[in-house]
C-alpha cells in the first residue's frame, strides 16, 4: 500500500502540467526531487502527510491530507518554489494554464488554446474527447474527475 492509498478522498490537490511530455531519461530523477520535497514538506513546523508523483509523463501532481496538519500559505509557497526549481532545473514550463491536454486514442497530447478551439472546429476533437481537468481540488475529484470528457468540462467554453 502506497501513501497514495492511505489518503482520503478530500486530500488536496495541486496539478502542473507541462506543455509537452517531460524527457523520458529524466522522469525516475524528478520523481526522486518529488519524493524527496513530499517527505521533507511542512506546515509550521507540522509534517505533512503529502504525495507527489508524475503522470502521463506530463504532469506532477502534489497531494496533501489535511485532516493531520493544514497546508498553510507558507507550505503552499514552498510547494510553488518547488515546481519553480524543477521548471528551472529542467527547462521546462509548469504554469502555462492555456495549453490544454487530450488524449488521442491512448495518446496524450497538447494544444495551446487557439489550436485547441481550431482542432473542435475542424473536428479532429469532440464533445467525447477526454480531456484534463487541472482545476480538480480534492483526490476524490482527482480519481473521479481529472480526465473526462471535453463536452462535460470548463473547456467546453473554450472552443
Amino acid at each position: 500500500m502506497t501513501t497514495y492509498d492511505i489518503l482520503p478522498d478530500t486530500t488536496r490537490v495541486w496539478i502542473y502540467q507541462a506543455q509537452q511530455a517531460l524527457p523520458a531519461d529524466k522522469i525516475a530523477e524528478i520523481r526522486q526531487h518529488i519524493a524527496n520535497f513530499t517527505t521533507s514538506w511542512v506546515s509550521h513546523n507540522n509534517q505533512l502527510r503529502a504525495f507527489g508523483d508524475i503522470h502521463h509523463q506530463q504532469f506532477i501532481v502534489l497531494m496533501v491530507d489535511e485532516s493531520l496538519a493544514g497546508a498553510s500559505g507558507c507550505s503552499i509557497d514552498k510547494s510553488v518554489r518547488f515546481i519553480k526549481q524543477i521548471e528551472q532545473h529542467y527547462g521546462i514550463d509548469l504554469f502555462d494554464r492555456m495549453t490544454f491536454t487530450y488524449k488521442d486514442g491512448e495518446v496524450v497530447k497538447s494544444a495551446p488554446r487557439m489550436e485547441f478551439a481550431e482542432l473542435y472546429k475542424t473536428g479532429k476533437i469532440n464533445d467525447e474527447t477526454l480531456v484534463f481537468d487541472n482545476l480538480v481540488k480534492t483526490k476524490g475529484d482527482f480519481d473521479a474527475n481529472w480526465v473526462k470528457p471535453l463536452g462535460e468540462s470548463w473547456h467546453k467554453r473554450m472552443v
